[in-house]
């Protein structure tokens, strides 16, 4: 989609489609001018079709000539006292999926509408851009179908009123930046994963380093050994795919911050193999390191005012005759020792390392993004990541990012008392609990013996990364999840 900003009257546009927002509550008094074009039948027409303008309902009329457009779109976003940005968002993204079946190729969008004026005027313009963008994405890298039959990208203009076309203006620019990330996180997620391996992803982040406000270190397994990470290591030594620890360096200010994503590439389970079925997605057990990635793209543009290191450690788990076994011992960049019960709970034992190295960066604060536990899904659900933080600050902060870009965040205990579940009897940890219970509150407290004193939190995303479904925003496959959220935290630290 190509968005511009037009200050141009509803019935003065010429386009293939009108599109205007709706409340479920005051859809008849919004329309009402609307309905004088068509001499007061698309009222009749609306309440024969039974249209509550719900959120996400929309319907479609021909105009018969009545205006320059050839066509009105009406979007619902139900109720118009509870709209926000992200209802907004999210009846945007239904649009696109309307669109995206469509044969409109011109969409004027009229922003102009009372029923917004509650939004800022740079929010508004941003998250209508982003919930078109976002909805329309499809990867169709492998569809033959798709390359036979081209289509020509259609072009949204989005009509303001005079006052505020410079907000708009601003508010599109921040919105193609950040879906722009969004979408490359969704594409490394959804490649293959013959293809996304960790000199891949070390290759990625090497052409990230090309532009020069981005430096890229990449380690390889002996560089990694000298500095000691061994919990990491264990991981990759049942693949025949080298290991790649990445740096990603992004230089804005003091304040220094450190983002860490899981970047298992592709998880049999190693010896502890999960069954086929559980298999079948695993290409997306690297959607934190992709997140990372993500942000660092579109960093040089936002230009945020602190300073950001990435770090992935990226390899995959696989079952070789070199993989590590229950019942091995290793020994964490920290000197903490690890006794390794089940080789499918892996992704901590490489953030183990990663999150020690972070912590000799001397941070103001660290976040891991990770697709680590089935119990947070249990917990949560498919669409919410588990939040867990050592610091009430850091909490807040992401939870209002979380709020602002629509990724729903839920914050879960670091239940102190549950740190007996992970001691181990002839180490310093076990990498499972001892029971079933509280799985993911178990994983995180493994992860915070790892961060020191450092302001810390982790996104446990095994839900929202992946969508098993098509959603508003979310086409089934990967979601992008956290690139959103972090770039609106980074802006405002």
């Amino acid at each position: 989609m190509k968005f511009k900003v037009k200050s141009v009257k509803w019935n003065k546009v010429e386009a293939d489609a009108l599109v205007m927002f709706v409340s479920s509550d005051r859809w008849v008094s919004e329309i009402a001018l609307l309905d004088k074009s068509y001499s007061g039948n698309l009222k009749k027409d609306l309440e024969l079709d039974k249209f509550e303008a719900k959120l996400g309902k929309l319907i479609a009329y021909p105009t018969f000539g009545q205006l320059p457009a050839k066509s009105v779109v009406l979007v619902g976003v139900g109720e118009s006292e509870k709209l926000d940005p992200a209802k907004l968002r999210q009846a945007a993204g239904h649009l696109a999926r309307y669109l995206k079946n469509s044969h409109k190729q011109t969409v004027a969008l009229d922003l102009s509408l009372p029923l917004l004026a509650k939004i800022a005027p740079e929010q508004e313009a941003q998250v209508v851009v982003e919930g078109l963008a976002l909805g329309a994405y499809k990867f169709n890298k492998y569809k033959s179908e798709d390359k036979t039959k081209p289509r020509a990208e259609i072009e949204v203009w989005l009509l303001v009123n005079p006052a505020r076309i410079q907000h708009a203006v601003n508010g599109v620019k921040v919105a193609e930046l950040m879906v722009g990330a969004t979408c490359f996180a969704r594409d490394l997620v959804n490649e293959s994963p013959t293809v996304t391996t960790p000199t891949y992803l070390a290759n990625v982040a090497r052409n990230l380093g090309k532009h020069g406000e981005i430096t890229v270190e990449v380690l390889d397994a002996s560089e990694a050994k000298k500095l000691g990470m061994n919990a990491y290591l264990a991981v990759a030594r049942g693949s025949a795919e080298a290991p790649k620890f990445i740096k990603l360096t992004y230089k804005g200010g003091k304040k220094k911050v450190v983002l860490a994503g899981k970047a298992i590439t592709f998880d049999t389970g190693g010896l502890s193999l999960k069954d086929a079925k559980n298999m079948e997605t695993m290409k997306m057990d690297m959607a934190g390191a992709a997140a990372v990635l993500g942000v660092f793209k579109v960093l040089p543009s936002l230009k945020p005012k602190v300073t950001v290191i990435g770090l992935i450690a990226a390899t995959e788990n696989m079952p070789g005759s070199k993989a590590s076994k229950p019942g091995d011992v290793v020994i964490a960049l920290n000197g903490k020792s690890i006794e390794i019960l089940n080789t499918d709970a892996e992704g901590r034992l490489t953030l183990a390392d990663v999150l020690a190295y972070g912590v000799l960066e001397k941070p103001d604060l660290m976040i891991d993004l990770a697709t680590l536990t089935g119990a947070c899904m249990v917990a949560l659900g498919e669409d919410i990541a588990g939040l867990f933080t050592n610091n009430e600050e850091l909490k807040k902060q992401l939870l209002t990012a979380s709020w602002e870009t629509g990724e729903k965040i839920w914050d879960l205990p670091l239940e102190k008392d549950y740190r007996e579940l992970i001691k181990s009897d002839i180490a310093d940890l076990r990498n499972i609990a001892k029971n079933r219970y509280g799985g993911a509150i178990t994983a995180a407290l493994f992860l915070e013996e790892f961060v020191g004193l450092v302001p810390w939190a982790h996104l446990d995303i095994a839900g929202p990364a992946f969508a098993e479904k098509d959603g508003p925003l979310t086409p089934k496959g990967a979601t992008g999840f956290g690139v959103m959220t972090l770039l609106a935290l980074l802006q405002k630290l």
